[in-house]
């Protein structure tokens, strides 16, 4: 499973408006509620959700750290 970055920055960026800095800084929790996961079954990120966030997060700074 991918994680929706596109989906995630036009919920954060486009529809919230929100600054680069505060997205970036924003929770798993934060960011699936942005995203409308505030059902009663889907309040929380899952664990795959979180793992897959994890992975695309470590190879983010992996690819940052190259420059």
């Amino acid at each position: 499973m991918k994680f929706p970055w596109g989906q995630a920055m036009r919920v954060g960026l486009g529809v919230l408006h929100l600054p680069p800095s505060e997205f970036w800084a924003m929770t798993p929790r934060e960011l699936a509620a942005a995203m409308g996961r505030t059902g009663p079954g889907d309040a929380e990120p899952t664990r795959q959700w979180l793992l897959a966030l994890e992975k695309e997060l470590l190879g983010a700074c992996s690819e940052m750290e190259k420059r």
